[in-house]
């Protein structure tokens, strides 16, 4: 990620707080970058994009798709993860090609949502298996499944974009005063704040 582009989104979210307006106005008066390059081919940021949109479709609210989580997901784990979590992801997103008999992509939206409860099954398994404490009572480090990766990020990405906190959440910047008993309605959508 480059460093005017992460200056711009510490700004925005912490509303230029913490680096001031003037570094802010310098930033954007460089000229245009092109974005980082992130370590996935095209073909593979499709992948993301219909693994995701396979946890969160499009429905009467905006899908995966929409809030484009696939090209942030390939962003995030090339500029965040660490070599040994990248290459689980990667391993992962090998693994479920080949489950799908190297044709994820071409599968029906039914036969995705199978694969992928199977493999949550799978993680939800190794998470209980790893919390299981060894002998010594030294508790161990886990590499998480690939699955609990691609969840995650998919959640992450999604209702942090701007088609997830606006269209899916209900954003208000200042909430206002606190209500303890506010009453709830059925249906009526969470709030998202910064």
């Amino acid at each position: 990620m480059e460093r005017r582009a992460l200056l711009k989104m510490i700004a925005a979210a912490t509303g230029m707080a913490m680096i001031g307006r003037p570094a802010l106005v310098f930033a954007q008066a460089q000229l245009p970058v092109a974005p980082a390059n992130n370590a996935f081919s095209a073909a593979e940021v499709a992948m993301l994009d219909e693994i995701a949109e396979t946890i969160l479709p499009k429905t009467d609210t905006p899908g995966a798709k929409d809030a484009g989580v696939g090209l942030f997901m390939a962003q995030f784990v090339t500029d965040c993860y660490t070599p040994e979590q990248q290459a689980v992801f990667r391993a992962g997103l090998a693994d479920l090609d080949k489950r799908a008999n190297g044709r994820f992509l071409q599968l029906t939206p039914k036969a995705r949502a199978t694969l992928l409860r199977k493999l949550d099954e799978e993680a939800k398994a190794q998470v209980l298996a790893n919390q299981v404490v060894p002998e010594d009572g030294q508790p161990q480090a886990h590499t998480p499944h690939y699955f609990t990766m691609f969840k995650q990020l998919t959640l992450f990405s999604f209702f942090t974009s701007e088609v997830g906190a606006n269209q899916v959440l209900r954003y208000v910047a200042v909430p206002g005063r606190y209500d303890g008993d506010l009453h709830y309605e059925p249906g009526t959508p969470a709030w998202a704040t910064n």
